[in-house]
């Protein structure tokens, strides 16, 4: 199964390399390069940025936090959490691809020396016990099926009193998923959760949850907005369609559809080890 989520991510080229020649056909130089410039593609979640920053306020972040993204993809949501609040960011994603990209692109943008990326896996995570102040996922365990055992090495990293988010793409009443989405291009490696089965799996890990906030409402405005921004100006150059291939804009498509029908759900989790 890990094999088959890779291999969805993982386009086999060289991502940073990607990266630069659609940042020069824009006119943007790695010399003086920000993360705002990387923003379209390397926060490809909903809501992009903005979601990731709510999910930082709530996490009480210092200079002297010490942060694990799990699932950290290109490192977008880890270098706005260095860039905002100071903190020391430790991503971790299975595809190494988006490692070694993550990098790379954190070294174009000066974060070099609070962020850090590698390959791992979630449902075995190669730190010590209690080593981490805060810990985070976006989008991510749509793609795990053993929520269950992610969820107990979270806490086991995490300090008594971290505090746990969790922002993800959540089963809704209106149906069964229609494929491809970004995160799956058939049902086979997605592993959607209902609300009532994130309660019970945060809660049986040791979690206690102190806010749950639905932005589906949200997060079908954001897409109309940005819809509308494109018929008019066209798609931005630098997207995640360098790694999740030509059907890209289908998995848009189809990801706008189910979010319209209630077919699924964006919830955020702020949970307390």
């Amino acid at each position: 199964m890990e094999s088959q989520v890779e291999k969805h991510y993982a386009t086999g080229s060289n991502l940073a390399n990607s990266i630069a020649a659609s940042l020069s056909q824009t006119g943007k130089s790695l010399d003086n390069l920000t993360t705002d410039d990387l923003s379209t593609v390397d926060e490809f979640h909903i809501r992009g940025r903005k979601a990731t920053l709510e999910l930082g306020n709530q996490m009480g972040l210092g200079r002297d936090s010490r942060v694990i993204d799990i699932g950290s993809g290109l490192g977008g949501p880890a270098r706005t959490l260095a860039e905002s609040f100071g903190c020391h960011v430790t991503g971790i994603d299975l595809t190494e691809a988006f490692c070694t990209a993550a990098n790379v692109l954190s070294d174009w943008v000066g974060l070099s020396h609070l962020v850090t990326f590698q390959q791992g896996d979630a449902t075995d995570l190669p730190f010590k016990d209690e080593e981490f102040d805060a810990a985070m996922t976006i989008h991510v365990a749509m793609n795990i099926e053993a929520k269950d055992t992610v969820y107990k090495n979270v806490r086991r990293v995490l300090k008594p009193g971290g505090i746990f988010t969790v922002y993800d793409v959540l089963q809704g009443e209106g149906g069964v998923i229609q494929y491809p989405v970004p995160w799956a291009r058939e049902p086979s490696i997605s592993f959607v959760a209902t609300p009532l089965e994130m309660d019970r799996l945060l809660s049986e890990a040791g979690f206690n949850i102190l806010d749950v906030q639905d932005s589906t409402e949200e997060s079908q405005s954001w897409f109309e907005a940005r819809s509308k921004r494109m018929s008019g100006s066209g798609p931005p150059l630098l997207t995640a369609q360098i790694f999740l291939g030509d059907d890209h804009p289908a998995m848009v498509k189809n990801q706008v559809q189910n979010l319209r029908e209630r077919r699924i759900r964006t919830v955020s989790y702020i949970c307390e080890a």
